[in-house]
């Protein structure tokens, strides 16, 4: 089923939920006519859009609201941080052209910090589909959640077979390698799968991992790719900071502290004399190389030459992995 399928099925199913835009219909064109008074456009005014979703909320509906990915998360963000996020209602908060897809516009419509900024208001959700498909299994569990959510929206065509089903909160393992883990999101599987492919014809053992979502993010995953290969690849279109990158490292540091640093000097001192671990063998984790805009917002054009340019495609994603790579052997 289509995204458009989806919600009109879950309307004739459900009398709570309620479809609705800031003037940003690119993923719903066809449904407004089917809807009814269940469909309403709030015009450019997001603030009022969020605004109106939580009220609808309150009492008892489930808000499924659509607009650009870059004014949603930040002209609207006080309104979901402080109407939405406070009260943990469940609004689903679509953002369109998001990262790279927004390619031909300079900053000011960039959706770059989106993750950061949404997965830091409590108990929400973020999920970056990577292509239809998952975008369609991913709804009905995300409509059921009773929880808010932001989605990362992308349609496009599937670039793998998924084989595992959808579940909140867990990453979708596409392979395992012992040398290179390569972690992604959203439509930049697709390169992340065209790049896992040239390494392998070079000789390395590559893993791949769907993140899916970012919030809550499935760091059981995170990990165990650590702790089995050499180097992890964090491959997003977003700013480094507070990105798939800041979400692996938030991990790493609390495996260390749950499994190493738990107790205090004194402890260690008091009963453990002498207190002796080998790091190499018990808290070894691979290296963290981060793919992402570091403090800089991309190069508007059209997308394979953004991706082109700013170093994105599957060819220049293996070139600089590999390189990488080389500095551990």
């Amino acid at each position: 089923m289509t995204y458009e399928e989806i919600l009109y099925d879950f309307v004739q199913k459900d009398d709570r939920l309620i479809v609705m835009t800031a003037e940003n219909r690119a993923a719903i064109r066809n449904l407004p006519p089917k809807l009814g008074k269940r469909f309403m456009d709030a015009g450019i005014c997001e603030q009022t859009m969020i605004g109106m979703a939580a009220g609808l909320a309150l009492r008892g509906r489930i808000p499924v609201v659509h607009a650009l990915a870059t004014f949603l998360t930040l002209r609207a963000f006080e309104f979901i941080r402080t109407d939405v996020g406070i009260g943990k209602l469940p609004v689903i908060l679509v953002g369109g052209v998001p990262g790279f897809l927004s390619d031909g516009n300079g900053p000011t419509h960039q959706a770059i910090e989106d993750v950061a900024i949404l997965r830091g208001i409590p108990g929400m959700q973020v999920f970056c589909p990577s292509d239809a498909e998952e975008l369609a299994a991913g709804m009905p569990a995300i409509l059921e959640s009773g929880r808010p959510c932001y989605i990362r929206y992308y349609a496009g065509p599937a670039p793998v077979k998924h084989t595992a089903p959808f579940e909140l909160g867990k990453a979708e393992i596409l392979g395992k390698g012992s040398d290179i883990t390569l972690m992604t999101y959203g439509f930049l599987l697709k390169e992340a799968v065209k790049a896992q492919a040239i390494l392998e014809r070079k000789g390395y053992s590559v893993g791949l991992i769907n993140m899916r979502m970012l919030a809550d993010a499935d760091k059981a995953a995170i990990i165990s790719a650590g702790k089995s290969t050499k180097l992890t690849v964090t491959i997003e279109d977003h700013f480094q900071t507070g990105g798939l990158y800041s979400i692996v490292s938030e991990a790493y540091m609390e495996y260390l502290y749950e499994n190493d640093w738990g107790f205090s000097s004194t402890e260690i001192i008091r009963d453990n004399p002498p207190f002796k671990y080998n790091y190499q063998e018990d808290f070894r984790l691979a290296k963290v190389f981060p793919v992402a805009l570091n403090q800089k917002w991309f190069k508007p054009a059209l997308l394979d030459r953004v991706l082109d340019y700013e170093g994105f495609t599957g060819e220049k994603l293996a070139e600089r992995i590999e390189t990488e790579f080389l500095k551990i052997r």
